[in-house]
């Protein structure tokens, strides 16, 4: 096993065989939900809690099925009415988790880092399901997975990543797996929407999107993500729509192959329009979701296999 992470905190710590190995896994988790059976025993044994401090319906549920699909006895803790808002800090939630003796901790938090600082003071392996603007690698990792099948490869494309960069953690997760796997990645959105020092980040700019789109391979709108903004953005949503919105005329400049795809939820006719979404011939934003478990189920089958060897040589110290 090529894997040796104890943790999913992003995509940076990974190398491209251990990207390689995820996606390797998850192809025959999407053959194994595909069949009537749909369960494995990879988690048996192990218990899995979902914390999330944001409310997330897709994200969710698609870790609590991938846990529940590989055996795991899964839990959902409601953060939003925890005692996090009678003052608890993180740090006495997770000395409670240490309580609990959990395997798997999947944590969605609004601020930066909260998911790393939990990942130091519990005993188990932890993934991140998005924390602030930082990352969310198994979106990063399940539309690689969604890229490579309708590709045929993960290397060598060219990829327009359109919209909210700046509030994007997609984006940032995004744009480190693209460029580990040795593809040209465009970032395509009005300057008041791209994050500082995006010069830094190795990839082409562009504020117009028929010159960002022309001859990509991979066409991944974003959602605007008004919750996380706190000025004037963009002037107004028609504007927004009449400028970065995916239409059949701005799409035109992709390549006649080129693939649409979209992290969700989707605001149609603000982002995208609501034909390009459910064009079957173009669109690959359902198979997103359905990569989505896959991926997931193949992120906690490797934790738990590290996490039970370590166990393993714990334990042969002890007896030593």
């Amino acid at each position: 096993m090529q894997f040796s992470q104890t943790h999913l905190l992003g995509i940076e710590p990974l190398s491209p065989v251990e990207i390689t190995e995820v996606l390797d896994l998850a192809e025959q988790y999407v053959d194994l939900n595909q069949s009537e059976r749909k369960h494995a025993d990879a988690l048996t044994g192990l218990t899995q809690i979902n914390m999330f401090f944001e409310n997330s319906t897709r994200t969710q549920a698609s870790f609590e099925l991938a846990g529940k699909r590989l055996g795991a006895d899964v839990m959902n803790m409601a953060m939003q009415v925890s005692s996090l808002k009678k003052g608890e800090t993180l740090i006495d939630t997770a000395l409670t988790l240490n309580a609990m003796h959990p395997d798997l901790l999947v944590v969605r938090h609004p601020h930066s880092g909260a998911v790393d600082l939990l990942a130091q003071k519990v005993n188990c392996s932890v993934l991140n399901a998005g924390d602030g603007r930082h990352e969310h690698p198994t979106q990063a990792l399940l539309d690689a997975l969604t890229i490579r099948r309708a590709k045929g490869r993960l290397y060598r494309l060219s990829i327009a990543i359109c919209g909210d960069i700046a509030h994007s953690r997609v984006a940032r997760s995004n744009i480190l797996l693209l460029q580990k796997m040795e593809n040209r990645v465009r970032l395509i959105g009005p300057p008041t929407l791209m994050p500082a020092g995006i010069a830094d980040f190795g990839v082409e700019v562009f504020d117009d999107m028929a010159e960002g789109l022309r001859d990509v391979d991979v066409v991944m709108m974003l959602r605007l993500q008004r919750e996380r903004m706190d000025g004037g953005f963009i002037p107004s949503e028609r504007e927004y729509y009449f400028r970065y919105g995916l239409d059949a005329e701005k799409l035109s400049f992709a390549k006649p192959d080129a693939i649409v795809m979209h992290p969700g939820p989707m605001n149609r006719g603000v982002e995208i329009d609501g034909e390009i979404a459910d064009d079957i011939n173009r669109s690959v934003i359902q198979d997103q979701v359905e990569m989505g478990v896959a991926v997931r189920m193949a992120v906690m089958d490797l934790l738990a296999r590290g996490l039970r060897a370590r166990r393993r040589e714990a334990g042969k110290g002890v007896m030593a």
